[in-house]
């Protein structure tokens, strides 16, 4: 599975980030800052998050092997879970801090605090822009993407929060904007992190009804029944299946397994399959005989 556009579109977008970051990080310091420090911890994450999915888009070009006989292609869906979770772990420093500052609020530079913000933004904006055209069918992508998109709610949040320092001196908008920055992360995190994890434990896929799918096959003209259906990814758009069908000894079998491969394929988008096909015949020597 070639990933040719992913991996320059993931390039572009470590690029930007990595240089931006040490701005980022420079102008919190001097600003005094928590909100755009936050955000440059953020981007930080976004660094690792992005050359970790770049990493695993390069693994996953390797040929497979006798021993790793899918390849890598489940390493995208590991680096996704742990990108993930890298975010849970960005939001406990946020709020860690954020607790701090709430009792002891110190001074922000806050028109230093507002332009670095803003040019953050537009850097999360550019790198947001790069990443969405391709993150659609690819959960690792989809991480990468999410990491941008809260970076970028923090960008919003460091401006907001300066805006109001600006206007009424209340330092303390500083912690509480980055405690709601969190809650924002911690909400759009979760959804990458389920279907990681469902991926992972062979759950059926995302948009495919197992039900549907066996009426599907049951309908294909020879086909008595199903059983033993099975479903999973592999990763992000590559669905394998097995099940046993029970076929009318009458019919060609060869013709009839044609028929459920191109079903499955048009319908479910489903073409790495294993088929067992059993006559009815042996089917019931297998009931008399248990």
């Amino acid at each position: 599975m070639e990933r040719t556009t992913e991996i320059n579109r993931l390039t572009w977008a470590l690029a930007i980030t990595t240089v931006y970051f040490f701005a980022e990080l420079i102008g919190g310091l001097l600003t005094n800052s928590l909100a755009l420090l936050s955000d440059a911890g953020h981007m930080l994450s976004d660094i690792a998050a992005l050359g970790l999915s770049l990493f695993a888009f390069r693994m996953a070009r390797r040929p497979a092997t006798a021993q790793k006989t899918y390849g890598y292609h489940r390493l995208e869906i590991v680096v996704a879970l742990l990108n993930g979770l890298a975010l849970w772990l960005v939001v406990g420093m946020i709020f860690h801090a954020a607790y701090n500052r709430l009792f002891d609020p110190p001074e922000v530079e806050s028109l230093g605090m507002l332009v670095i913000a803003a040019i953050g933004l537009g850097v999360n904006i550019a790198a947001g822009a790069i990443l969405y055209g391709s993150h659609h069918e690819c959960l690792n992508l989809q991480g990468a993407l999410l990491h941008v998109i809260s970076d970028a709610l923090g960008s919003i949040g460091a401006i907001a929060a300066a805006m109001i320092m600006l206007m009424t001196s209340w330092t303390i908008a500083d912690p509480i904007i980055s405690i709601f920055i969190g809650l924002l992360i911690l909400y759009t995190s979760w959804s990458p992190i389920k279907e990681s994890i469902g991926i992972l434990m062979q759950s059926v896929p995302r948009g495919i009804d197992l039900g549907r799918v066996q009426e599907a096959i049951v309908q294909v003209r020879g086909v008595i029944q199903v059983h033993d259906l099975h479903v999973w990814s592999v990763t992000s758009g590559v669905f394998t299946l097995t099940a046993h069908a029970v076929i009318d000894g009458r019919e060609n079998l060869q013709q009839v397994l044609n028929e459920i491969e191109g079903v499955l394929k048009d319908r479910f988008r489903i073409e790495h399959t294993t088929i067992q096909l059993e006559t009815e015949d042996r089917g019931e020597r297998e009931f008399q005989a248990f």
